[in-house]
């Protein structure tokens, strides 16, 4: 059992720093989430945020957005000139994605102030990228209603996944090539 253990040292340090980083994280977003229920901030005070963002994204580029809480929902009702378009849920709000990236590259950590500045870096990369798409799928949608569920359920989720994949790849490659050079 011992050289099963140190065979598959590696594999085994893997996933346990995913899975032990993925599950504190999630345990953390979840009570946060909890905890905001009733807030001044429906439905919670980041998906409200980046509602706001992404309606200020779109008003600056020249169409008349406005978010407004849901009467009945847990949501925010996005609007572009007077046209109801869609709902801004919780998981709109890509924190979930930014935990998968953020256990994804503690699993694969070395030195904790590089691990620390990709993870910061990356998640308000992946923050940002997150809004623009928002106000992108808003715009694709008012212009194009005929492709909503295409651009909702691959389309505008491939930029975002993707984009997190690169990123992982990014930080693999970079480990990769410090231990050649070693």
């Amino acid at each position: 059992m011992k050289d099963i253990f140190l065979r598959y040292k590696s594999v085994i340090r893997f996933v346990v720093l995913f899975l032990g980083t993925y599950l504190v994280l999630t345990f953390l977003y979840s009570w946060y989430l909890q905890s905001s229920k009733g807030s001044s901030y429906p439905p919670d005070f980041i998906t409200h945020l980046v509602a706001k963002q992404s309606s200020n994204v779109l008003n600056g580029m020249g169409y008349d957005a406005m978010v407004t809480p849901h009467e009945s929902q847990p949501t925010m009702k996005l609007f572009v000139n007077s046209v109801y378009l869609a709902r801004i849920i919780e998981g709109c709000n890509a924190v979930s994605i930014i935990i998968l990236f953020i256990a994804f590259v503690v699993a694969f950590a070395q030195r904790w102030k590089k691990t620390l500045l990709f993870i910061l870096a990356g998640s308000v990369l992946i923050y940002g990228v997150n809004i623009i798409r928002i106000a992108m799928l808003a715009i694709a949608l008012y212009k194009y209603p005929q492709y909503n569920e295409m651009l909702h359920t691959v389309v505008f989720p491939g930029i975002i996944y993707g984009m997190v994949f690169l990123l992982w790849m990014i930080w693999v490659r970079g480990l990769k090539q410090k231990k050649e050079k070693v």
